[in-house]
């Protein structure tokens, strides 16, 4: 999905209710509908998306899964972004109940 740009999609199907999210360095979003209001604002900026690519990826055997990723687009106002991350998700009942975003220079 996240491959496709699909993620609003995403976050519906795999979102628990109260999920914590945070990009490290500010305070985590709480709630599934807080945190899709706040990917459509950002998402609305956008008027190309290029990739969203994993290129390794991890579990601990239990409840976290982890990968490192590229992503890419360009913005409305011209501007052309390509961040790399790693992101850090904890699972239960098959949903994400926490996920942490690091980005070099976070």
């Amino acid at each position: 999905m996240l491959k496709d740009g699909k993620f609003l999609e995403g976050m519906e199907k795999f979102f628990d209710q109260n999920v914590s999210i945070c990009e490290v360095g500010q305070e985590p979003k709480v709630g599934k509908a807080h945190r899709i209001a706040v990917e459509e604002d950002l998402l609305s900026e956008v008027s190309e998306f290029i990739q969203y690519t994993a290129h390794s990826a991890g579990s601990d055997g239990k409840d976290k899964t982890f990968y490192e990723a590229t992503m890419e687009f360009k913005t409305k106002d011209g501007q052309h972004v390509k961040q790399d991350q790693a992101v850090v998700t904890t699972w239960a009942n098959g949903l994400i109940i926490d996920e942490k975003y690091y980005h070099p220079n976070a």
